[in-house]
Formats: structure tokens, sequence, C-alpha cells
């Protein structure tokens, strides 16, 4: 599988600095990189192997509020970010920590699977935090579903047949359009912060427009 763990999820605030405050601050996650210019942010908080990411720009505003896996109407893709704590104990201290900074935290909840904590983030962004219940898949996928889906017990893996089969070739043009934050990694380097992958291409072309 080409596709790994996740590299982050990205968000929107209206005010970095109450950003900053709540997830670094106050559910303790590591503020790593950011680049900034011309009224443009986009900073990076660590949680795990994993990032968030905020972007913060003028006419930004807060999301509509809705609650965890509430059914809406609206036309939205996304419902909220769970991540993960080591032992159930967490969710109690994590929820006794946010009750204290004033904000409010439903749960724990027993879904079977995990235990939930379902709170929100000064831009309304619906957070979780879960304790997963289940050691280990002993059958894989593990679906409980009252309309089980055929498609679904086909397995876990990848079933063949249904897109065309793309070779992987032994080499490829590096073209790569400049991005916005293209100088961060010159800059960092300069300044010592940050040092380069192995497989960092040697030759690189950028062009405009790909």
């Amino acid at each position: 599988m080409v596709l790994k763990h996740i590299n982050h999820l990205a968000f929107i605030t209206s005010d970095m600095g109450k950003t900053i405050r709540f997830y670094r601050d106050l559910l303790g996650m590591e503020l790593e990189m950011g680049i900034g210019h011309g009224g443009f942010r986009h900073y990076f908080f660590r949680t795990g192997p994993n990032h968030i990411a905020f972007f913060e720009y003028a006419g930004a505003e807060p999301m509509k509020k809705k609650f965890h896996g509430s059914p809406t109407k609206e036309p939205l893709g996304y419902d909220h970010v769970s991540i993960d704590v080591d032992h159930p104990e967490d969710l109690f201290y994590l929820k006794e920590k946010l009750e204290a900074a004033g904000i409010e935290a439903v749960g724990p909840i027993d879904h079977g699977f995990q235990w939930s904590l379902y709170f929100f983030d000064p831009q309304n962004i619906p957070l979780e935090a879960a304790w997963n219940t289940v050691e280990t898949l002993t059958k894989e996928p593990a679906i409980d579903d009252d309309m089980p889906m055929a498609i679904a017990e086909e397995g876990r893996s990848p079933q063949p047949g249904h897109w065309p089969d793309v070779p992987r070739r032994d080499t490829y043009v590096m073209k790569v359009k400049p991005g916005n934050g293209y100088e961060f990694r010159q800059h960092m380097l300069d300044a010592g912060k940050v040092a380069l992958k192995s497989e960092f291409p040697q030759h690189v072309e950028y062009v405009k427009t790909l």
C-alpha cells in the first residue's frame, strides 16, 4: 500500500493564538512547525505519529457547531477528529482538565469497541478522545451491521479487478510546483532547525503549473 499513516488533518481557525493556547497548552500537543506570511498562517501540532494543522487568514470564522455523529442535512463531509489515549483513566483526567478550563466534555461513552469523550475547540471543531477496548481483531473486518453489505464482506484487503492496474516505474521525472511555504525548507535549513530526508531527490525541476 502506497498510503501509510495520516500525515495531518487540516482545519481553519480565526484566531491562531487561541488555537495554540488550546491545543498546546491545554491538550498538551507539541507545536512543531509553522509558516506565516502576508496575513496567512499554517501551523502544525503533533499528536502521536500524526499532526493536526490549522490555517489562519482574514475572514475565517468558527465552524457552525454540530455535535459529533449527530445527523445533519448540511452539505458537510467532515464530522470530527478522534485522538487515541493509552488508558481509560486518561479520559477521566482529560474530562476534569477540560471542565476546569470551562469547556464542556460529554462522556466517557461506551461504544463497544471504544470509550469516547467528546468536546469542542475554540473554533467549534468537534474533537474526540478515544480509548479502544479491543486489543486485537481475530477476524477482519469486524462489522456488526443489521443490514450487512456484501462489498464489505469481501474482506479487509483491496480487491483486484475493479480499477486499472498501473505498474510502478523505476524512475520518475521530478517536476514539482513550488507552493505556499516553499521557502520554509531552506530557511529552516539555514537556521539549523531541520534536516532533509536522505531520499530527497538530487534533481528537481520546478515549474509554474502541473
